[in-house]
């Protein structure tokens, strides 16, 4: 039983950048976006956030800049294929490109002019990730440590998805928001503002997918910068959309499964003599069986936006 609980309880952790990447890319989608920048996003993220923390050494700083700078690099996005109507498909790819890129980049020139040829986060931002302890219920048995034994990042991503599934689905502003992602012109003729609309969630959902940047180099990374630290996460993100058919609660299981597949290789006996390939291997070939199940298995109701992929020209009305 506690082999079950501590795997239940890495694979939570595991995920949770997933949570970010997927929900940010929700948030593209739902207005008719499909990004597939997530990874440059994410590793913009990671690298200001790392490196406000490193400056600052504040832990809420770090996420803000996190954020920001996630909201930056999507806002780009933005700029291009809402404003210049560039192809999604190929802005996507290569803003990928580009944030990752330039992510490593600054860590190479920052680990360069550092003092003893290594980052590392200080010990205050350190103590600040560590997980959270709630007198009395981290406490319980079994309880306790499946629900109140989390780094701030998972619960600030579970509230996020509560938070984003209500505002699609109980606000006015985001029904506005999924009309646009199902049909923007005529969104646009019962007076809603495509555009605004467009900006603000794809800024938004940037700013989120920055926020699961900073999770990897501050926790799976240990608070130690490492180029490529994303490590393929966002590409999963955007697959994990399709398998939680667009609902950001949907997400948190999904992302807590995906989470599962990459922890499973430390819980497997040894003696099985399974290749480790194998397990780096295996969240991406379920990717792949997830994509493939999903689309054979679609209904409307539950499909990708319709506008998606398709940029917005108002004078085509």
């Amino acid at each position: 039983m506690s082999m079950i609980i501590k795997f239940i309880v890495a694979s939570i952790a595991s995920g949770t950048p997933i949570l970010f990447g997927t929900l940010g890319e929700i948030c593209h989608e739902k207005v008719g976006h499909l990004n597939l920048g997530v990874e440059g996003i994410m590793s913009i993220g990671a690298v200001a956030g790392f490196m406000v923390g490193y400056r600052t050494d504040s832990f809420v700083l770090a996420l803000i800049a996190a954020f920001i700078g996630g909201a930056l690099a999507s806002l780009l996005y933005a700029l291009l294929t809402v404003t210049f109507m560039a192809n999604q498909n190929v802005t996507g790819l290569t803003l990928t490109i580009f944030g990752v890129g330039l992510a490593n980049f600054i860590g190479y020139y920052a680990l360069q002019h550092s003092e003893n040829g290594t980052l590392k986060l200080p010990e205050n931002i350190t103590a600040q990730m560590r997980n959270v302890s709630i007198p009395g219920l981290s406490n319980i048995p079994v309880l306790g440590e499946l629900l109140f034994s989390y780094t701030p990042f998972v619960y600030i991503g579970i509230i996020t998805a509560l938070l984003l599934g209500y505002y699609y689905k109980r606000t006015k502003t985001g029904l506005n928001v999924r009309a646009i992602g199902e049909n923007p012109a005529a969104a646009d003729a019962a007076g809603i503002k495509v555009t605004k609309c467009k900006y603000l969630n794809i800024c938004l959902g940037g700013g989120i997918c920055g926020i699961g940047g900073a999770y990897t180099i501050m926790i799976i990374n240990k608070g130690v910068w490492i180029s490529d630290c994303v490590g393929g996460l966002g590409w999963i993100a955007v697959a994990l959309v399709i398998f939680a058919t667009w609902s950001p609660v949907k997400a948190i299981l999904g992302s807590f499964v995906f989470g599962a597949l990459r922890q499973i290789r430390y819980y497997m006996p040894n003696s099985i003599g399974i290749s480790t390939a194998i397990y780096d291997m295996l969240p991406y070939a379920i990717t792949l069986l997830v994509l493939v199940v999903t689309s054979v298995r679609m209904v409307r109701e539950k499909s990708q936006p319709a506008a998606c992929g398709t940029n917005y020209f108002r004078e085509d009305r």
